[in-house]
């Protein structure tokens, strides 16, 4: 059976078995064997199984276990003796009636939330013309290899830029707070065009780095064969209203210059929180933006077995996933820090988008076999830091920072790093520490490019978060300078319609300050797509 007839097919009467308590190396038989046990019949009467739920439960170290939720399909009409178990397990994902529009809608940018606004709009029949001033994946790939190992970065083509937007190079981290029928038809789109089936139901699901690229590619292809267009290299330069209301955009192409006017009455603004030129250009022409708060910080890097241990005990059992975490103090500072985006088995990466700036992100393939961890570990940032009423103060903070940290590094994107140990006690490191971070660290004193208030949290919040896991803050580990773009520190204000202070210009996902990952971004750009298509004929 093919993919997209498993994805759809799966809408039939089933019966639901909650607390199924599974062996670290369950097969199906074993499956087979404690269900039948629990409904009191033959595991012949089963005849399929699908996991709704599945999550590893560590908090015994002497009894790791997985707890399963899960919906069986019986024979001979046996759901009707479990009418109190019966279950409808439904998975479909983004269809609409097709409508249509004089003028195609415009998405800029191509990350998550253009990506699933694009694929949503292109569903609709409204054939979108989507704007990325980066590379398609292959070629992203090509110049982000060729930064990490050279140090040459090319300004449109990067970690922040291009093809998938920021979250391609990442872990694939599929986590959201926000759970209802529009998570999961995003996850049902993503497995159609080749995400791994388990994030379906798997209770921490990710992608990979590795496996996201070639989603994404599938994706495209699907918008371009409904009717859409995808414009690489290609970077709107600026917007056009007349009576206060979208009549186009002017876009350039990057790489011979070429400028052109495209004609259209709904421009989605699906930008990154790095498209900082961009912000700029929407504040001059008058478009309603607002500080908002974000976080600051460093990269933390750990051996895996360390964090291993922590989680699961020192006798763990070695098929075991490796090991994650998602920790967070108070400080009676009025300060929180907190890990964010943790990468199992990753490694951190330079993800500059600007000449004479540095900043870090952290990525995982989808095995998360690496010898590493690491994680973003970030303090709280208030618009009261910035000092400054204006809109865009909190990128000029972010920018200070991330220059200042190209500076101390030696101003050839080696990242500044210490380890735990010097941080805590004010010291210098003087050997060599091995990290995963290309094209190079410099061991030197963090703290000469981070606010006073970050380093002061980090180095009170430390200690403190190794008594929540034990080897997180191991002196050994290694904090790497600077991570600035966890988040976006500014809103680009929209109404209950979605739309800007400019009629026909639509704020969406993360860049905008409306999502926080690729789920939710991915979901700000269908509802955006919906709220279009809900005003049309």
């Amino acid at each position: 059976m093919g993919l997209d007839k498993w994805l759809y097919s799966r809408c039939k009467l089933m019966i639901k078995l909650d607390n199924i308590s599974l062996s670290i190396n369950h097969n199906s038989q074993e499956i087979y064997e404690k269900c039948a046990k629990k409904l009191n019949i033959s595991q012949k009467n089963i005849k399929n199984f699908e996991f709704i739920k599945l999550s590893l439960d560590a908090r015994r170290k002497n009894d790791i276990k997985y707890n399963a939720i899960i919906a069986l399909e019986l024979e001979n009409d046996l759901e009707e003796k479990f009418i109190n178990l019966k279950y409808k397990l439904e998975r479909s994902g983004l269809e609409y009636n097709k409508k249509s529009l004089d003028l195609s809608p415009i998405v800029v940018g191509f990350g998550p939330s253009g990506i699933f606004a694009g694929l949503a709009l292109a569903r609709m029949g409204l054939n979108p013309i989507i704007i990325e001033q980066g590379k398609p994946v292959d070629e992203r790939i090509k110049d982000i290899n060729d930064f990490w190992n050279s140090g040459k970065l090319n300004k449109y083509s990067n970690v922040q830029f291009g093809e998938g937007g920021a979250g391609t190079f990442s872990d694939g981290k599929l986590n959201s707070n926000i759970s209802n029928e529009l998570t999961k038809k995003v996850i049902v789109e993503l497995v159609k065009y080749g995400a791994p089936k388990e994030i379906l139901y798997i209770s921490k699901p990710h992608i990979g780095s590795d496996k996201l690229q070639k989603v994404i590619k599938n994706i495209r292809e699907e918008i371009v064969n409904l009717g859409g267009k995808v414009l690489f290299s290609t970077k709107m330069t600026k917007i056009s209203a007349k009576n206060n209301k979208i009549n186009g955009i002017y876009v350039k192409n990057v790489e011979n210059n070429q400028e052109k006017f495209i004609n259209t009455n709904h421009l989605l603004l699906c930008l990154g929180h790095s498209a900082r030129d961009s912000f700029e250009m929407l504040y001059d022409n008058s478009v309603e933006i607002k500080q908002k708060p974000f976080a600051m910080g460093v990269r933390i890097e750990q051996k895996q077995e360390l964090i291993n241990i922590g989680q699961y005990g020192k006798n763990y059992n070695k098929s075991l996933p490796n090991a994650d975490y998602k920790l967070v103090v108070h400080l009676p500072n009025g300060r929180n820090v907190f890990t964010f985006c943790m990468c199992p088995g990753g490694q951190v990466v330079a993800s500059s988008s600007n000449d004479g700036e540095i900043v870090t992100n952290g990525m995982s393939l989808y095995a998360r076999d690496g010898k590493y961890a690491n994680s973003a570990l970030l303090v709280n940032v208030t618009t009261q830091d910035y000092k400054s009423s204006h809109p865009l103060a909190g990128i000029y903070f972010q920018e200070k920072y991330e220059k200042e940290a190209f500076i101390l590094g030696g101003e050839n994107f080696s990242a500044p790093a210490q380890t735990v140990g010097a941080f805590l006690n004010n010291k210098t490191d003087l050997k060599e520490i091995e990290s995963t971070y290309k094209p190079n660290i410099k061991l030197t004193d963090i703290s000469r490019c981070l606010p006073h208030f970050v380093t002061a949290s980090l180095k009170e919040a430390l200690p403190l978060l190794n008594q929540k896991l034990n080897g997180f803050s191991d002196f050994r580990n290694l904090l790497i300078a600077i991570e600035s773009r966890s988040s976006c520190p500014i809103t680009i204000v929209r109404d209950e319609n979605f739309e800007s202070n400019i009629k026909g210009l639509y704020p969406v996902g993360e860049g905008a300050g409306y999502a926080g990952g690729i789920i939710t971004s991915a979901q700000d750009g269908v509802k955006v797509a919906q709220a279009i298509y809900a005003q049309l004929k």
